[in-house]
């Protein structure tokens, strides 16, 4: 709003036009994404994408689970978004809680329900 000098709702129709094109859109945990064409985008929940982890990866219970720091690059995002997905599973019991030099690891392989 700044660089170009226009107002709050000015700015505001043109992400919403540039949405509607297909070129931006809206990112939990960030303010708005460049689309690239022929990229498909994920735009389920980050922390639904976090759990296809464990059955991709065939990660078992009691195994060790990537780090935020790890998941923060994979998926392009900040380690605090991170961190409140990881906090949801945790609270869903498919994670069990890491911590500073803790490493986080599997309680329970997510179900069909909790993936999607």
């Amino acid at each position: 709003m700044r660089e170009h000098k226009v107002s709050r709702g000015v700015a505001l129709r043109a992400f919403a036009v540039l949405r509607q094109e297909g070129v931006a859109e809206p990112a939990p945990g960030e303010r708005w994404r460049v689309v690239r064409a022929g990229v498909r985008v994920d735009r389920r929940p980050l922390e639904q994408q976090i759990a296809d982890i464990i059955t991709a990866e065939g990660i078992g219970v009691g195994e060790a689970f990537p780090s935020a720091s790890a998941l923060a690059e994979r998926f392009g995002v900040s380690r605090p978004t991170v961190t409140k997905a990881l906090e949801k599973l945790e609270a869903a019991g498919v994670l069990a809680a890491g911590g500073q030099g803790r490493v986080r690891t599997v309680r329970a392989v997510p179900t069909r329900e909790e993936r999607s």
